[in-house]
């Protein structure tokens, strides 16, 4: 190699460090340094009032000002603190912001980004993939999908070496090992991996049910309950046993009843060994070892351990009787007093019919607008 040839070589060095690691090029060597972290086993900044861990130090100390009680910059137009003076003068270009949406009237800073944002109401896609007929109109979501194709999955998991496509679900994943939940509920104190579960929880505190069914008016806190109760009305049965050909609308529900097939009871109690193939069997026999009663009683205070028991005490105050003889219309509290029941109906021609012959001899009535019907 010539002398010119070598000084040319270490020019090209020096502007451009390498990661040693994982080969990637920096242009200056003080983004090398603080890359070089990332690949670090112990990061060098660790919060003293949280877990938080950080590989740069502004990071770090921005951070820091997260938990002090006093904020330094206070937006004099809507009353926000902010922490740090760069995420002040983010803020306050939200006031300024030249381009407005006429169709949902957000604003934006920028115009290349308005003009990003206009392809929600315009459905263009001008991105297109050359491999299957789909078109995106974002540049981050065709890349993502591009991966799809290729099956690269860029994002390793160090514990368990599973990969991902998406930066954000190998996140996700990491908490699974570290165990960190940094979403916690202020009314009762659980904490959450991820966003989404954590505003879930918080619609059974809010009561919010945004999802409705525009067929019998019941609505649902999540979306799955609410898609499973669509096939009620749609019919639609997409789990399917394949030894018995039985069909089933809900997941849960087909996979309880594989279990009687293969025997299999995945439920098993520790303290007496007893085993259950359906996970609200194993929860009602847990209430025996601790005693816990959870349904109570408003008007005599008892308190039972299965809402079977606790809905059949009611009938006491209520006075239904949802259970009646299909011959002598007598009506029952109990479905075991109809079985027990015994009723001889005599026809003209001088034949019988016992209500244990009848076709519907345990039928229940409608709950609701149900009368006693004349003898």
């Amino acid at each position: 190699m010539s002398s010119s040839e070598e000084l040319k070589h270490t020019d090209t060095d020096r502007t451009n460090p390498q990661c040693q690691m994982c080969g990637k090029t920096f242009r200056r060597i003080c983004n090398l340094r603080r890359h070089e972290r990332t690949h670090a086993t112990e990061k060098l900044y660790h919060c003293g009032q949280c877990r938080s861990i950080f590989s740069q130090l502004n990071a770090y100390k921005q951070h820091l000002q997260a938990h002090t009680e006093e904020t330094s910059y206070c937006c004099d137009q809507c009353g926000s603190n902010f922490s740090t003076q760069s995420s002040y003068r983010k803020h306050l270009r939200c006031h300024s912001a030249p381009y407005q949406c006429k169709q949902c009237e957000k604003t934006f800073i920028y115009f290349s980004i308005y003009k990003i944002h206009m392809r929600v109401h315009t459905g263009e896609k001008p991105y297109c993939c050359d491999q299957c007929p789909k078109s995106f109109s974002f540049l981050s979501s065709y890349k993502r999908h591009q991966l799809s194709h290729s099956g690269e999955k860029p994002y390793q998991c160090d514990f368990c070496g599973k990969s991902f496509t998406q930066s954000g679900h190998f996140s996700l994943h990491l908490r699974n090992h570290t165990g960190e939940k940094p979403y916690e509920c202020d009314q009762c104190d659980k904490s959450f991996s991820d966003l989404s579960g954590y505003k879930i929880h918080m619609r059974i505190h809010t009561g919010e049910k945004p999802y409705c069914c525009d067929q019998c008016g019941r609505s649902f806190s999540q979306l799955g309950n609410y898609k499973s109760h669509m096939r009620i009305h749609t019919g639609e049965k997409p789990f399917r046993c394949e030894l018995c050909d039985k069909s089933f609308s809900i997941s849960k529900t087909y996979k309880q009843h594989v279990n009687t097939h293969t025997g299999e009871k995945p439920y098993q109690c520790e303290e007496c060994g007893k085993g259950f193939g359906r996970l609200s069997n194993y929860m009602r026999h847990l209430r025996i070892h601790t005693g816990e009663q959870p349904y109570s009683c408003e008007q005599c205070g008892k308190c039972f351990n299965s809402s079977y028991s606790y809905s059949r005490h009611l009938r006491v105050h209520t006075g239904e009787k949802p259970y009646w003889c299909s011959l002598c219309k007598r009506l029952f509290t109990r479905s075991q007093s109809l079985k027990k029941h015994h009723c001889v109906e005599v026809d003209e021609d001088g034949s019988t019919l016992s209500n244990k012959e009848a076709e519907s001899n345990c039928s229940p009535t409608e709950s609701t607008n149900q009368q006693s019907p004349k003898k």
